[in-house]
């Protein structure tokens, strides 16, 4: 059973930062891959960021890269978005994704998500 809880969401001004956490309940191992992803309303969900557990390189949406970092505790079993020069096209709900296998684009398990609004 894997249980997802995230927070750290909020309205921000644009060019401001947010960190997101998401703290993991079940299994973790070198090979299960840790995502975020992000839905507005009237647009498809998108994947943001994403890491495996273990040693690897993290991938990004374009669109993010320079701005976002993903990262991870182990030892908290936790994972971390930090978001920085947000903008207004970065306002969605944001969520927690987990994935046994190779796939990072659908993940087994989702979190409730955690909504971030970028405005003035």
């Amino acid at each position: 059973q894997v249980q997802l809880v995230e927070s750290g969401g909020g309205w921000v001004q644009p060019g401001g930062s947010l960190r997101l956490s998401c703290v993991v309940s079940g299994p973790l191992s070198s090979t299960t891959i840790m995502t975020w992803f992000r839905q507005d309303p009237g647009k498809e969900r998108e994947f943001v960021a994403g890491l495996r557990w273990g040693p690897a390189a993290p991938r990004y949406l374009d669109s993010v890269k320079g701005r976002f970092t993903v990262s991870r505790d182990n030892a908290k079993n936790t994972l971390f978005l930090q978001m920085n020069s947000l903008k207004p096209e970065d306002t969605a709900v944001y969520y927690c994704a987990h994935s046994y296998g190779s796939n990072w684009y659908e993940p087994d398990h989702w979190g409730q998500g955690t909504r971030v609004t970028v405005s003035s």
